[in-house]
């Protein structure tokens, strides 16, 4: 007789596909499967931006999860996504952790992927996947901050790896590629040309049509409060770029640069999500 190995780690997958009606935008469909839901579809700026707080009870990825969301924004539908608090990369033992982000967003559409920053556990083995597919003139705005290490409790990235894979297309033409790996004491975290030392590390990505020079002069007017950082225009797409030794002064200057972005590329001033401020 054939015994099956046990399945090791959760499996979970969310589904959110998002329309325009009228004026409104709506979760049209959802479906899950594991411990990866939503919560009820929030509108605090009215009914034409859907706010959505994306919840993972287990609250971090262990070694063997294997987590996927698939995200899709409809004609002229606007979204805003993000997440109740931390994420966390738990300390492995030697299988490997992944989270698959899949976004699409049709013309007209604008996609807002702002989850709050996750923290790399010493000892965790994982790879993030974050894929985002734009037709027309659609827009996203993403942001990602890792914390290497529990640096509250002084705890450094010593051992591990994550792996990470970002691609963003408009109409199949790549927009971003950007492959990494961060390996727990690796000549990365310390180098000139990687983390120089710093804990912590984030991006803020703009794909909009919208995006221009005057958009790149008013970034570089905004500085952290603390850490560094830079900004970047290429065609279509404007990058920041955050190292720091925590993970607050990384944040507030990200809210800074979508303060002053999302007026031109989304047609509103910036809203701050309820659930950040909880």
């Amino acid at each position: 007789m054939i015994v099956a190995e046990p399945v090791r780690g959760w499996r979970a997958a969310l589904t959110l596909d998002y329309a325009r009606r009228g004026g409104r935008t709506v979760l049209a469909a959802r479906s899950h499967v594991g411990p990866l839901v939503v919560q009820r579809p929030l509108y605090p700026e009215g009914e034409s931006v859907c706010h959505t707080i994306l919840v993972h009870p287990p609250a971090g990825i262990a070694g063997g999860d294997q987590l996927s969301v698939a995200v899709s924004v409809g004609e002229a539908a606007h979204v805003l996504l993000t997440t109740p608090g931390a994420g966390k990369w738990y300390r492995s033992e030697g299988m490997r952790g992944a989270l698959t982000q899949r976004i699409s967003v049709a013309a007209g559409g604008v996609c807002e992927w702002l989850p709050q920053e996750s923290i790399v556990y010493d000892g965790a083995l994982g790879d993030l996947l974050t894929a985002v597919d734009l037709t027309g003139d659609a827009c996203f705005v993403g942001t990602e901050m890792l914390c290497f290490g529990r640096t509250g409790s002084g705890e450094r990235f010593t051992r591990g790896e994550l792996a990470m894979h970002t691609r963003i297309t408009r109409d199949g033409r790549p927009l971003w590629l950007e492959r990494g790996r961060v390996g727990g004491g690796g000549v990365l975290l310390d180098s000139p040309v990687g983390l120089q030392g710093e804990p912590v590390s984030g991006s803020l990505l703009v794909a909009s049509p919208r995006v221009d020079v005057a958009l790149l002069t008013a970034w570089r007017e905004l500085k952290p409060e603390a850490g560094s950082g830079g900004v970047t225009l290429l065609p279509g797409l404007l990058v920041a770029r955050y190292l720091g030794p925590a993970c607050e002064p990384g944040r507030n200057w990200f809210a800074q640069l979508w303060a002053a972005v999302r007026p031109v590329v989304g047609g509103r001033p910036m809203q701050i999500p309820r659930i950040w401020n909880s």
